[in-house]
């Protein structure tokens, strides 16, 4: 049922008080020696009377089921907005805390355990924003447009394999259009400029696009939600000059400038439909190799890599091989794991994945768990006009969901990945199972 529409946002500082471990690296001890960037938790609050709906997007690597299902139920507590109703993301920055502890990191002793005082005070940030957006409620009109953010990655192991450069931008204002409420979009890119050489806590390339977003365009007081799509094979790998914050902020001036172009073609409305589905789906596992054969994977991912440094590869290059070579040492890690039963905890914890889907007027957005490769969302949006996949959402997978031919590669997504490709189309074909039902 359609009705006039109200919206409300907010923005909680969810930057960690002391130093912090930084995910996303391995085998280097990276604390927290400072702050470039806040990291924030955005909400967005929607209701056309009958229905209701929340936005919660965070500058963080991950966030857990776990953690989902808590903050999903205070919200409720507090807002009345039942917990399907709730979509809850990570930015999967690579420059914040530590907030799921990987089972295939467990064989690198400088990663240490999530910080219990750390994922409080992230928890008590979400549902914060969602409530203060919730009492933020106000007269509303909303419209969408599509950006193009050529420029800022590509495919990551390729760059003429397939990529999905369209940005969904859903703006949210005043009825007489004076005030920005809140700017929600969606960009399938890892937000990995910065690397492991790199100390101050940062949302990478998204942050920059919000400030530059809120300085010049939209206020200061403008939550910009930024969602990762699909993008476990996608990365800025191709296309910057350095890992540094001035590319960090280049990046994030093209996403700002795409954005910002779309602004002006945007029709409002005032009156939409709103509705949510959710479904839970279980995931093929991945067969593991012995530990003999991790071990020789292992060993030849060495070997290509020191190859490559001493014939003075590319960059690229380089960096795909470290990848590689980390991989295989998370393969062996899995591989232990797989032989003594230690996997099924695990398992535990992600399933059964969470798809869902809320549909507000004709735009229906698409929350996957865990980083899935691009292909999966483009088959998706090849079967259903207006729709937007979102990923990291509500969970996570503590890895990839890769392609076939990913996985027959075997490069360092498959490598690390506990399920089986065919997840992928397990959870394609769920998705338009939701989809078909809401038309």
């Amino acid at each position: 049922m359609a009705g006039t529409l109200k919206a409300g946002a907010a923005i909680i500082d969810i930057t960690p008080k002391d130093s912090q471990f930084l995910f996303g690296y391995p085998h280097v001890k990276r604390y927290s020696t400072g702050v470039h960037d806040p990291l924030l938790s955005s909400a967005l609050y929607i209701s056309n009377g009958p229905a209701q709906a929340i936005f919660i997007a965070n500058d963080i690597i991950f966030v857990s089921r776990d953690l989902v299902r808590r903050a999903r139920q205070r919200i409720n507590e507090l807002t009345g907005v039942l917990a399907d109703n709730i979509m809850i993301t990570a930015t999967h920055t690579h420059s914040g805390p530590v907030t799921v502890d990987y089972i295939s990191s467990q064989a690198d002793t400088i990663i240490p355990k999530a910080d219990p005082a750390y994922l409080k005070l992230l928890e008590d940030g979400i549902v914060t924003a969602a409530s203060q957006a919730f009492k933020n409620i106000q007269p509303a009109q909303i419209g969408l447009a599509l950006a193009d953010s050529t420029g800022i990655g590509t495919n990551r192991r390729a760059p003429d394999d397939p990529a999905d450069m369209q940005v969904p931008v859903l703006m949210v204002r005043s009825p007489d259009g004076k005030t920005n409420i809140a700017c929600m979009l969606i960009c399938s890119m890892h937000p990995t400029v910065l690397h492991e050489d790199s100390t101050l806590i940062s949302g990478d390339f998204p942050a920059m696009a919000r400030l530059y977003l809120q300085k010049n365009i939209l206020g200061s007081r403008c939550p910009v939600l930024h969602h990762t799509g699909p993008s476990g094979n996608q990365s800025p790998r191709h296309v910057t000059k350095a890992n540094t914050f001035q590319e960090a902020q280049r990046l994030g001036k093209i996403l700002a400038h795409a954005v910002a172009e779309v602004f002006g073609s945007i029709e409002y409305k005032t009156d939409v439909n709103l509705s949510s589905k959710q479904a839970f789906t279980d995931l093929p596992r991945k067969t593991f190799p012995t530990v003999k054969q991790a071990r020789d994977k292992l060993d030849k991912a060495e070997q290509n890599l020191e190859y490559l440094r001493k014939t003075n590869a590319s960059r690229q290059q380089i960096r795909t091989a470290e990848c590689d070579w980390f991989g295989a040492e998370e393969t062996l890690t899995l591989a232990h794991a797989a032989q003594l039963g230690r996997l099924q905890k695990t398992y535990d914890s992600l399933l059964p994945a969470e798809i869902q889907v809320i549909k507000i007027g004709p735009w229906k957005f698409v929350a996957w768990q865990g980083e899935i490769f691009t292909e999966y969302a483009l088959a998706v949006k090849q079967k259903f006009e207006n729709t937007f996949v979102i990923s990291l959402a509500n969970g996570e997978l503590q890895g990839y969901i890769t392609t076939a031919q990913a996985a027959t590669e075997g490069g360092y997504e498959a490598s690390n990945a506990l399920f089986s490709h065919d997840s992928g189309k397990v959870i394609v074909d769920k998705t338009l199972e939701i989809l078909d039902n809401l038309k």
